[in-house]
């Protein structure tokens, strides 16, 4: 393996740290993925919304302290500033959680754009060495004029390799905060419906 990365010239030096980088994001965002699948409690959140629609504020102060679900930190934002503005509360705090989902997700995504390019620029130096040899050692040594090709070969196929790899955890952690999204506007409107229906029956 060490050989085939000296083989690669010395642009297998970025293309390592993309990978390393790459690495290091996925399994970031898997662990942040598992605790958050583990922290959601779909119940205390459907029970959240029966009680707001008896107004029972007190008991969901109660049942919700200390509770990490983001869908359930949400409302309880929404819950605590309704007085307000109960949407731009909640709207602030999903801002933050979405923020926290997206973490890291950027460079992810440029290491899946970099790589292929380093593995082009690797190429390109790569055919460049080879036809430096062929000027001056001529068809008589085409072992080293092979090496260069070799090593286009090598840095090419490393940097597609960290792209391809990378591109399937990055569109799945992307389906994930799209859901997230889409979870956290459908229980935010729920709360937000419940609440008006209160204000209305207590101005009635």
């Amino acid at each position: 393996m060490w050989d085939l990365f000296e083989k690669g010239g010395p642009v297998m030096y970025p293309l390592l740290a993309c990978s390393i980088m790459a690495l290091a994001v996925v399994i970031d965002r898997t662990i942040f993925w598992i605790r958050s699948s583990l922290r959601r409690d779909q119940n205390l959140v459907n029970e959240v919304l029966e009680l707001s629609q008896n107004a029972d504020w007190e008991s969901i102060r109660e049942k919700t302290v200390g509770n990490k679900d983001y869908i359930i930190k949400i409302l309880i934002n929404g819950i605590l500033h309704r007085d307000f503005s109960m949407i731009k509360a909640m709207e602030a705090a999903a801002a933050s959680e979405m923020k926290r989902m997206r973490r890291f997700m950027g460079v992810l995504d440029t290491m899946i754009t970099v790589a292929p390019l380093l593995g082009i620029f690797g190429t390109v130096l790569g055919i460049i060495s080879s036809f430096e040899i062929l000027g001056s050692a001529g068809i008589e040594h085409p072992r080293e004029v092979t090496a260069g090709i070799a090593q286009a070969l090598i840095t090419t196929a490393t940097g597609l390799g960290i792209a391809i790899l990378s591109v399937f955890p990055y569109n799945y952690f992307n389906s994930r905060v799209e859901n997230a999204a889409l979870l956290i506007e459908a229980y935010a409107t729920s709360l937000e419906i419940i609440y008006e229906k209160l204000t209305q029956k207590a101005c009635d």
